[in-house]
């Protein structure tokens, strides 16, 4: 007598699982096709469902991302006709457009975050949280489209959701705040880009202390705004700060020290000052030659 496919498929997930647990991920791959088959001949809309979603998300993490994005553009298509729960869909949605974010088709994945940024907010209890993330999400994507308008509005509301559940000192407020500066610097409005990554600084050093690589991300942050705005000595006194902070964490953080030392560099000498600039990436060089 056959094998009910139901159980088949359930064994199937259970040694994926293990294998997936084990590190064995080409096996774990094997089986979770294995699974996809067993669920295209004779199983539910359900379970081709969670087949398509495992493989693609195995597929995903193997770096296969065309393959990922093909079974989990099935997934979505084959929830969405089965009337599929709405937080399945979401999550489908979410790992599809964060595909297609990372393959560069930003237009792609605006409205699959837009869907689930509403079904979340309208949920109940409302997913606030997870939305106010999403919205963080799509200000970067529209930043890079230069749609800096729609942007600064998914930031702020970002903000004010996740000031309302986590007050002002908490590091993801303080990572929104750092993204909005980011947002002004690239609109080219210096001040205010200032003002955001000030509000950045202040409450990483609460939340942080003053010796972290994040701190050290706000003072550098600061110093490109002074440098927007002309401000020399102080542009100066906040690479200083930043780049000691780093320099101090080379064993986790030398590429960043390297590459912020040499934007610091460049700038000193594009404001005339090559011998301090001489000096720093002497300085750095033999820093990095201590990692």
């Amino acid at each position: 007598m056959p094998e009910d496919p139901a159980n088949l498929q359930s064994l199937l997930e259970s040694r994926m699982s293990h294998l997936y647990e084990a590190g064995q991920m080409d096996d774990a791959i094997r089986v979770a096709g294995t699974a996809l088959s067993n669920a295209r001949h004779g199983g539910s809309p359900q379970a081709l469902v969670s087949a398509l979603e495992n493989l693609g998300s195995l597929e995903q993490e193997a770096g296969n991302i065309e393959k990922s994005e093909s079974l989990y553009a099935e997934a979505l298509e084959t929830a969405e006709a089965a009337n599929a729960p709405e937080e399945q869909l979401s999550r489908l949605r979410v790992a599809l457009a964060g595909i297609y974010d990372f393959s560069q088709r930003e237009e792609v994945a605006i409205p699959l975050y837009e869907k689930v940024i509403a079904s979340y907010e309208a949920s109940q209890p409302a997913r606030e949280e997870d939305a106010a993330q999403l919205r963080n999400n799509l200000a970067m994507i529209y930043k890079g489209l230069g749609k800096h308008a729609l942007a600064e509005q998914h930031y702020l509301v970002a903000l004010e959701t996740l000031e309302k559940i986590h007050g002002r000192d908490h590091e993801r407020v303080a990572a929104v705040f750092n993204n909005m500066g980011g947002l002004y610097d690239a609109a080219g409005h210096p001040a205010q880009a200032k003002e955001m990554h000030e509000e950045a600084l202040e409450i990483r050093l609460h939340v942080f202390g003053p010796d972290h690589p994040e701190v050290a991300q706000s003072y550098c942050n600061m110093a490109t705004a002074c440098y927007a705005l002309e401000d020399y000595e102080s542009m100066q006194e906040y690479y200083d700060k930043g780049l000691e902070i780093l320099e101090r964490h080379l064993e986790t953080d030398s590429d960043s020290y390297e590459e912020i030392g040499g934007d610091y560099a460049a700038v000193l000498e594009s404001i005339g000052e090559a011998r301090k600039a001489a000096i720093f990436r002497r300085r750095m060089a033999k820093a990095l030659r201590r990692t």
